[in-house]
C-alpha cells in the first residue's frame, strides 16, 4: 500500500517592528480593537489555523518584554519566540526566520493586518507549496500613474495586469533564507528580494479586507471588518 505525502512543516514570522510614525504617537501593534490588543487579533489568526505548528513575533526591542507576556497571557501555544527587531524590515524578518525551528513553508506577514482570514492561509500554503514563492494579492481598483518628480505623469499602466501585494507572502523557508543572506540591497517586501535572486513568485488571492493598519482612521476600518468576520466565522482552515 502507497502512503500519502505528510503536509509541509510550516511556520511563521510575524513582524511588527516598526515605529507607528503615522498613528499621532500611539504604538499600533498594542492598539485597542475589540477588546485585544491589534497583535493579539493577527498572531490568533496562525494560532488557530491547524497546520501551522510555530510563530515567531517580532517586536521592536523596547516591546518584546510586553509581547512575551502577552503571549503568556492569551495562551499562545505556537509562538515559541518573541524576538526584537532590526533596523530595517528585511533585518526583522531574517531576525524572525533565524529564531524558527527547521521547518518547510515560512509564512512571513504584517503583524498589523489583523483582518486576515484561513481561506487566504489556505490559498497561500497551496500556491508555495506548487512554486516555492507565492505573495497575497489584489488586483487594483483605481487606475494608476506613474508621475516624474515634479509629478508630471510619464505613464499609465495596463490596470488589468496590476495587483497591489499583501501579505502573507509564503516561501520555502530554505529559498526566502538564501534570498536574505544575498540581498545587497535593501528591500520593500520579501517577494523582491527572492525575485531578485532570480526565482520567480506567484501571485495568489488575497482580499480587500485585509487591510494594513497604518493611521488611526485604519483602525476605525479594521474594527468594522473585524466584527463583520466574528459575527460570520469561517472554517479554520486547512483544507489544501
Amino acid at each position: 500500500m502507497g502512503s500519502e505525502t505528510p503536509p509541509p512543516a510550516i511556520s511563521a514570522v510575524i513582524v511588527a517592528a516598526g515605529r507607528s510614525s503615522r498613528m499621532g504617537g500611539v504604538d499600533k501593534t498594542f492598539a485597542p480593537l475589540l477588546g485585544a490588543p491589534l497583535i493579539a487579533h493577527t498572531v490568533e489568526r496562525f494560532e488557530a489555523h491547524p497546520l501551522i505548528g510555530e510563530i515567531a513575533l517580532v517586536l521592536a526591542a523596547e516591546s518584546v518584554e510586553h509581547g512575551r507576556e502577552l503571549a503568556k497571557s492569551r495562551g499562545w501555544r505556537k509562538v515559541t519566540q518573541v524576538c526584537a527587531g532590526g533596523a530595517r524590515r528585511q533585518d526583522s524578518v531574517y531576525n524572525g526566520l533565524a529564531a524558527l525551528s527547521s521547518c518547510d513553508l515560512v509564512m512571513v506577514h504584517d503583524g498589523a493586518r489583523p483582518c486576515l482570514d484561513a481561506a487566504t492561509l489556505d490559498r497561500g500554503i497551496r500556491a508555495a507549496t506548487e512554486h516555492g514563492a507565492a505573495v497575497a494579492g489584489t488586483p487594483v481598483k483605481d487606475t494608476i500613474k506613474q508621475v516624474s518628480p515634479d509629478l508630471l505623469i510619464e505613464d499609465t499602466p495596463e490596470r488589468a495586469r496590476l495587483w497591489a501585494a499583501q501579505t502573507p507572502q509564503v516561501f520555502r523557508y530554505n529559498l526566502l533564507l538564501e534570498a536574505h543572506r544575498r540581498a545587497e540591497r535593501d528591500f520593500t517586501d520579501d517577494a523582491a528580494m527572492v525575485e531578485a535572486i532570480g526565482h520567480p513568485v506567484r501571485m495568489f488571492e488575497g482580499t480587500y479586507e485585509n487591510i494594513k493598519v497604518t493611521t488611526a482612521g485604519d483602525l476605525v476600518v479594521a474594527e468594522t471588518f473585524l466584527q463583520e468576520m466574528l459575527e460570520s466565522p469561517l472554517p479554520a482552515g486547512g483544507t489544501l
